[in-house]
């Protein structure tokens, strides 16, 4: 029942996306604002408690959905809440529609909604770079991983693994605001993505055009990354598809130099459409990889 809920939630996203209006992670995300503005302490033990208080109602709701409703269902549904690949894929696409236009202010405005970083300068190749990067890291974050958990948990752990996400983006910042207060959700998403990001950077090395390629970059690259998560992924990404990734970023004034990844030129806008096919496969490859995995509990 657990697989086959999957294999559903899965199809649901690929087919349907998002739902435009009353997506239960705004919901979530709505009351973790709520919370945090009566909560907040520049401490770390606050913090804690907070990550602590809504990843464990969202696991408690997922226990409740999947004792109460039948198994299948709730684990169909729960998928496809969870899971965010399909507006993952328009939101490059459109990134690459406008870059072909000759539209760069509006890509980079575009892309505000892939990346945490200062857009307003970059240029097409930055602005190509910064989608592909994205595009890794969240196939990763927002496709493997709730599969991964939910091949594991079932509906608990899909949702589990939102509300930690969700959190992370929230208040896992290195800013003075965040610093203490969002220590326990970074490392509690840290910790949770680990599996799921070794997995994808699994698939893209295997189902890449250039597994030798995905598997020296890998190996050599993605210990340069500050995320543990997001170096392995980026870095097969890079490496299969014959690119090069990293560079310097800014954050609101905040420089981050991050090593180079990939052997091979920096990414241009045909380079945006073939990463998006690699995760398709990569999405594709997981959702059946944790069906199968869901047989075997």
């Amino acid at each position: 029942m657990r697989a086959a809920g999957l294999l559903l939630g899965y199809a649901a996203d690929r087919l349907l996306a998002d739902p435009r209006r009353g997506h239960p992670v705004a919901g979530f995300g709505r009351v973790a604002a709520a919370l945090e503005r009566r909560t907040w302490r520049d401490d770390r033990r606050a913090g804690t408690a907070y990550a602590g208080l809504l990843v464990g109602g969202a696991v408690g709701l997922g226990l409740v959905a999947e004792r109460r409703l039948p198994h299948t269902l709730a684990t169909a549904v729960a998928t496809w809440a969870v899971l965010g690949g399909t507006s993952l894929d328009r939101e490059v696409a459109q990134v690459g529609r406008l870059l072909g236009a000759g539209r760069l202010p509006d890509a980079r405005l575009q892309l505000t909604h892939l990346v945490g970083r200062d857009t307003s300068r970059l240029d097409d190749s930055e602005v190509v770079r910064a989608t592909l990067e994205s595009l890794a890291e969240n196939t990763s974050d927002a496709v493997v991983a709730p599969l991964v958990w939910g091949a594991l948990v079932g509906v608990p752990g899909l949702v589990g693994y939102r509300a930690a996400n969700t959190l992370d983006a929230m208040v896992g910042h290195r800013s003075p605001r965040y610093e203490r207060f969002g220590w326990a959700a970074a490392r509690l998403d840290d910790l949770l993505n680990l599996p799921g990001s070794r997995l994808t950077a699994l698939l893209a090395t295997l189902l890449g055009p250039d597994p030798r390629g995905a598997w020296r970059a890998w190996r050599r690259d993605a210990a340069g990354h500050p995320s543990p998560n997001a170096g392995p992924v980026e870095a097969s990404f890079a490496g299969t598809l014959g690119i090069r990734l990293g560079g310097t970023n800014d954050y609101a004034g905040r420089l981050e130099h991050r090593a180079l990844m990939g052997d091979g030129p920096p990414p241009v806008r045909g380079d945006l459409d073939r990463a998006r096919v690699l995760a398709r496969r990569v999405g594709t490859a997981a959702a059946l990889a944790a069906a199968a995995v869901a047989t075997m509990r």
